[in-house]
């Protein structure tokens, strides 16, 4: 990889994500009715500052959770990792609330389609509504996001890397300039 841009830093980010607060709680008018749920790994964080936000301006806490989505995926015959145990960690009831669910980057949608597909597992919600740090843009399925941190419109030979504190010690969003070429055959951009 090379040619790497720094799209958001620490700042950027924290302003994304307190106007991504302040919409989830204007849109559903408060947060009572509302369960924040991250996607494993970086979706998961993601939802825990949101959570933070959102109970400073509210003066309450939302209720969170967190869904690893590893045996929902349509692709994971192909993942080379071994698939792990379902971990779902949502202690409430989903049925009759709106689930926000939350992830660091959006692209084909086929994660946001396993999510979906995981929550329906648990309950029947009034409504399912997605937060993100970054849109890339290149869907393969028909999901949008409601509250988007940051439209990035990128190229099949770029890769979005969000790096967050509580795994890379770093909080920033960087676009990397790939050379399919050098990296063979066995490299398939939707892997990113």
């Amino acid at each position: 990889m090379s040619n790497i841009n720094v799209l958001l830093d620490s700042a950027s980010m924290n302003r994304a994500l307190t106007r991504i607060a302040h919409e989830i709680i204007e849109r559903n008018k408060g947060i009572d009715e509302c369960i924040l749920v991250g996607i494993k790994t970086r979706g998961a964080f993601l939802a825990k500052r949101l959570a933070e936000r959102i109970e400073k301006i509210e003066g309450k806490p939302i209720r969170t959770g967190e869904l690893d989505i590893t045996l929902y995926r349509d692709d994971l015959t192909t993942k080379q990792d071994e698939a792990q145990v379902q971990q779902v960690a949502i202690d409430y009831k989903v049925g009759e609330q709106k689930i926000v669910l939350v992830d660091d980057v959006l692209y084909t949608g086929r994660t946001v389609r396993a999510a979906l597909d995981a929550i329906m597992d648990l309950g029947r919600p009034t409504q399912i509504q997605l937060a993100v740090l970054v849109d890339r843009g290149h869907r393969e399925l028909p999901i949008r996001a409601d509250y988007v941190g940051k439209n990035i419109p990128t190229s099949g030979q770029e890769r979005i890397v969000v790096s967050l504190t509580e795994v890379d010690e770093l909080d920033q969003v960087s676009i990397h300039k790939v050379n399919l070429q050098s990296m063979g055959k066995a490299f398939l951009p939707t892997d990113w």
